[in-house]
């Protein structure tokens, strides 16, 4: 017990750094997806082709593939980023096909009736999207808008590749430095399931707040 107190003040830092990077990529690539439906949305002829392939090429690779690509090949084109900086731009990129396609989903599960509706009163397009659209598509899109950021976080471990001082990094650092892996690894489970029940926690509270979106709509 001792020796995993020890632990805490190194596995504190490394759980500052994976929520700053998570969380920095997570909001990132939300509002990315968010802006590719948008824009999806508005301009279907010009922006679908080019949605479809980049939800196409981004969920069809392995993250790691990706990180490596910004990390070590954009130096080649003469964009130099730290490892932190890498980690947040590729995890954001890959993260946002995904919110894009949880926004598209979340868009298509709006009735039909009430879009028809809304060009026979002749509201607006912007006055629908946010007073209409919104607040039913952002309710249903909660849950899984937090199974993505959940999934972020742990897509984040995979920065220890490069170096990034985060809680796998803390991990194997210890495992390195100590010859032990019961302590290191315990530790490592405990705060990625402390990071996600958090996240987990959050959800339920903003799920609580879905009827107050409904009646906006």
């Amino acid at each position: 017990m001792n020796t995993l107190f020890s632990l805490l003040p190194r596995f504190a830092a490394g759980m500052l750094v994976t929520l700053e990077v998570s969380l920095l990529a997570a909001f990132m690539g939300m509002m990315g997806g968010f802006a590719l439906n948008v824009l999806r949305l508005r301009f279907p002829q010009v922006v679908a082709t080019p949605y479809r392939l980049y939800v196409w090429l981004v969920r069809g690779m392995p993250y790691l593939s990706q990180l490596v690509i910004v990390y070590f090949g954009l130096p080649a084109l003469g964009l130099t980023m730290t490892a932190v900086q890498a980690t947040v731009v590729s995890l954001a990129m890959y993260s946002a096909a995904y919110f894009a396609e949880i926004f598209r989903t979340s868009w298509a599960s709006i009735p039909r009736g009430q879009m028809e509706a809304v060009r026979a009163f002749g509201i607006g397009r912007w006055a629908s999207f946010r007073a209409i659209e919104c607040p039913q598509a952002i309710a249903f899109a909660v849950p899984l808008l937090t199974n993505m950021v959940i999934l972020v976080i742990k897509e984040s471990s995979v920065a220890s590749i490069i170096t990034v001082p985060e809680l796998t990094m803390t991990a194997s650092d210890l495992v390195s430095s100590t010859y032990t892996y019961i302590g290191p690894y315990a530790m490592l489970i405990s705060c990625y399931w402390l990071l996600t029940q958090s996240v987990a926690l959050l959800a339920r509270r903003m799920a609580a707040l879905t009827p107050l979106l409904r009646k906006m709509s």
